[in-house]
């Protein structure tokens, strides 16, 4: 089984908390991840999710394509410390009640997402750099065989031309050294 590229209905038609909180972002990719479970599985999937590192990976393409994104971010200053959430953009956990706040689990070292939250169907992270303000959510939605399965949301708010770039290039932003 293979992730699914669908379409951004999927994502919008969907009663997510982010919404909320996401209005000025922009939709940029929605997939149907291969994670077949039952109702109580999300933590499972959250948990191999925030956990991945890309550096690690058993794909010598994937390796190389994070080590390449790495080094043109250091050359052309993408990641500095001064473009994450917070810093040159408005963290997307200012505009969540305390009760969400609340329920961002810790972040790990080998991503560079800054947690958001996690609730029994949702999680949300951010990810800035020089050129855009990313958030990746994670849904566990009811899949047609009766299941649950994953599902993964890019949104986006561009802050520059160099957007058009390929996401893989884009949204790595700057790396973590060590876990909040």
């Amino acid at each position: 089984m293979t992730s699914s590229r669908l379409p951004t209905a999927a994502h919008t038609s969907q009663p997510w908390r982010i919404h909320e909180f996401t209005r000025d972002f922009d939709v940029e990719d929605v997939w149907a991840l291969p994670t077949p479970g039952g109702r109580d599985d999300f933590p499972d999937l959250i948990r191999v999710a925030t956990t991945l590192d890309p550096e690690e990976s058993s794909s010598r393409a994937v390796r190389a394509l994070f080590a390449l994104r790495w080094k043109l971010g250091e050359l052309f200053g993408w990641d500095d410390e001064d473009s994450g959430p917070g810093s040159r953009v408005p963290s997307v956990s200012d505009r969540l009640p305390a009760e969400l706040r609340e329920t961002a689990p810790p972040a790990h070292s080998s991503l560079p997402f800054t947690p958001l939250y996690l609730i029994e169907n949702e999680y949300a992270a951010e990810i800035a750099n020089q050129t855009v303000h990313g958030v990746m959510h994670l849904g566990w939605v009811p899949s047609p065989d009766g299941g649950y399965r994953g599902q993964m949301t890019v949104l986006v708010k561009r802050k520059s031309r160099l957007c058009s770039i390929k996401p893989a290039f884009r949204l790595p932003a700057r790396r973590r050294s060590t876990t909040a």
